[in-house]
């Protein structure tokens, strides 16, 4: 955890005293260029390893009664066996997380059993669910109203997006709820990993890593909002400058800016060599995209080459004299004749 920590604070280290030093370009132009090439590229190149998979057989999770006889009741989204019920099926899970809302938690406890021994007790673990939705629509949300430092004019459902988000204003600039919902979504998840103790025991420095990585991205982005107030004419004028290929000087624009940007640019170098890929290895999983209708279709795989199979008649037709040599049972005795 903490290895992943300091990282992520000498990456921000670096950034802060490079860009005052005056190498802004290096951090807010060079750096993006090359983060969003590595990202699309490593992205596509992922999406395309898994597109050209083999898959043998179906191997669909299923989490209910599959289609069987016509008076027992099949469960349609969890054991689907049509396109239609493997597209609900995806649906739900994309968009609502439906596995992780089913996810159930399994803990030992005493006193539970007749002897008052130890005993297994499984129960609902709707807290994880709740905190990775929100911390995903948030980010989704938050992504999208930055579209406003890439377009002038702003398009007008950004406009829409920032009115409704900042509806609640509190102070000034106004308060935006998907920046405050965004920090407390990530600290539950890294909580959760830091005070579970099994957990704990299997999170590696690339489960911490992109959690400490984004908590960086949020809180610098909130600081630049309310507290070290950048001019957001100069940055809009940056950064349209840099999605034009035209960029322009980074002069005025502070240091803090450029920490936030070289994190983004991180965690879009980061992506796809990572468990963040998730977000388009999903559509690519077979136990999520295929339907479970096994029975009732026969799935021949088409990877497998023609093989060339050796009998046991035809080993025995080319080894029968050293087999018989050596005293081996046979089948068919050798030709006395043809000696």
């Amino acid at each position: 955890m903490f290895l992943s920590l300091l990282l992520v604070l000498l990456i921000g280290a670096v950034a802060w005293a490079g860009s005052a030093a005056g190498f802004a370009p290096l951090f807010g132009v060079a750096l993006p260029y090359l983060a969003a090439a590595v990202f699309i590229v490593g992205t596509v190149w992922r999406m395309v390893y898994w597109a050209k998979s083999p898959v043998p057989f179906r191997i669909p999770t299923t989490g209910g009664q599959e289609q069987s006889l016509d008076f027992i009741r099949q469960a349609k989204i969890d054991c689907p066996d049509t396109q239609m019920g493997v597209f609900a099926r995806m649906f739900l899970e994309v968009f609502l997380f439906r596995s992780l809302f089913r996810n159930t938690q399994a803990d030992v406890r005493t006193s539970l059993t007749a002897n008052n021994g130890p005993g297994t007790v499984y129960y609902s673990s709707k807290w994880l669910w709740c905190f990775a939705l929100l911390f995903h629509y948030c980010f989704l949300l938050v992504f999208l109203r930055h579209f406003r430092f890439f377009v002038e004019p702003a398009p007008l459902w950004v406009t829409w997006l920032e009115t409704l988000d900042g509806v609640m204003q509190i102070g000034a600039p106004r308060f935006f709820m998907t920046g405050g919902i965004l920090l407390v979504a990530l600290l539950f998840l890294l909580a959760r990993r830091v005070f579970n103790g099994r957990l704990r025991c299997i999170s590696l420095v690339n489960d911490y890593f992109p959690l400490w990585l984004l908590l960086g991205i949020v809180c610098t982005g909130i600081c630049l909002r309310y507290f070290d107030k950048t001019e957001i004419a100069m940055v809009k004028v940056f950064i349209m400058g840099v999605t034009h290929f035209s960029p322009v000087s980074a002069e005025g624009i502070a240091p803090l800016f450029f920490v936030h940007v070289t994190l983004v640019s991180a965690l879009l170098l980061y992506f796809p060599f990572s468990k963040l890929t998730h977000m388009a290895g999903v559509f690519f999983s077979p136990t999520r995209n295929t339907a479970n209708d096994s029975r009732r279709a026969r799935h021949i795989n088409p990877w497998n080459p023609p093989k060339q199979y050796f009998t046991y008649a035809e080993y025995e037709d080319a080894y029968r004299d050293a087999m018989a040599e050596v005293g081996l049972p046979l089948e068919k005795e050798p030709d006395k004749a043809a000696e």
